[in-house]
């Protein structure tokens, strides 16, 4: 919601949402809170600066799997005709997928590993490669990213992350321990992480903070076990580093 409102007024952009298997109420909430904010207006539509679009929880897989691809569409005019720059949002990702299954399941077709459609990275790849910038625009995309499980290898969420340039991946684990925003460091990625693009010194620690959360997760098992007492003094100081970073890189956010 603040993205969007930032976008159009404070970047004279426009916002599509597609609402992917979205429940009716969530958005028809949604609906309001725009019109509320003035991002939507219903007097004179031409002015809105978003454009939402639904395939309920209710409706058929074709009409779910269909809602993506339409608000791209959508962006992609806001971006060659009307050569604005687009924030499309697609919330959830997985439930595209979840319904190109139910499609392939429908045709009758033999499904591939874990159950998911055999023309999934196809289907993936038609919606994901034509998000991207021309001269006349550019379309950014923010994805919700269901992740069955909490596996990251499952074939759905590992298909979708090959597209993207960054994932933050929220943890179960750091909520139940009260920590907001649940943000994991070690399983979120980001291709702008390079030495060329952030500088040296801020790649080297940033990889040096991977390196000491990475090693305090694998002490974890042994302290709970053994207790902290019976680590050595070098793990003990990791252990210390890395409960100090994950308490102020936290607290940034409150």
């Amino acid at each position: 919601m603040e993205l969007i409102n930032n976008i159009a007024k404070a970047h004279g952009g426009v916002s599509v949402f597609g609402g992917v298997g979205e429940r009716t109420r969530e958005g028809n909430d949604l609906y309001m809170e725009m019109k509320e904010s003035g991002v939507i207006n219903e007097k004179n539509i031409p002015e809105s600066k978003v454009a939402l679009v639904y395939g309920q929880m209710n409706e058929p897989p074709g009409a779910r799997m269909r809602v993506g691809l339409t608000a791209l569409t959508m962006a992609e005019y806001f971006r060659d005709v009307n050569e604005q720059d687009v924030l499309l949002f697609i919330d959830n990702i997985f439930r595209f997928v979840q319904a190109g299954s139910e499609v392939s399941a429908l045709l009758g077709r033999m499904p591939s590993a874990v159950g998911y459609q055999p023309t999934l990275s196809t289907e993936m790849g038609s919606l994901q490669e034509r998000i991207t910038s021309t001269k006349e625009g550019s379309i950014t995309s923010i994805q919700a990213v269901y992740v069955p499980a909490d596996d990251l290898t499952d074939p759905a969420p590992a298909t979708t992350f090959a597209h993207l340039d960054a994932t933050t991946v929220l943890s179960r684990g750091l909520a139940a321990k009260g920590i907001y925003p649940a943000v994991d460091p070690l399983d979120s990625t980001s291709t702008m992480l390079q030495p060329r693009i952030v500088g040296e010194e801020h790649y080297d620690t940033a990889q040096e903070v991977k390196q000491t959360l990475q090693r305090y997760k694998e002490l974890q098992d042994i302290i709970a076990i053994l207790g902290l007492d019976e680590l050595s003094e070098e793990d003990r100081l990791t252990v210390a580093r890395a409960r100090k970073l994950s308490v102020s890189y936290h607290n940034l956010f409150l």
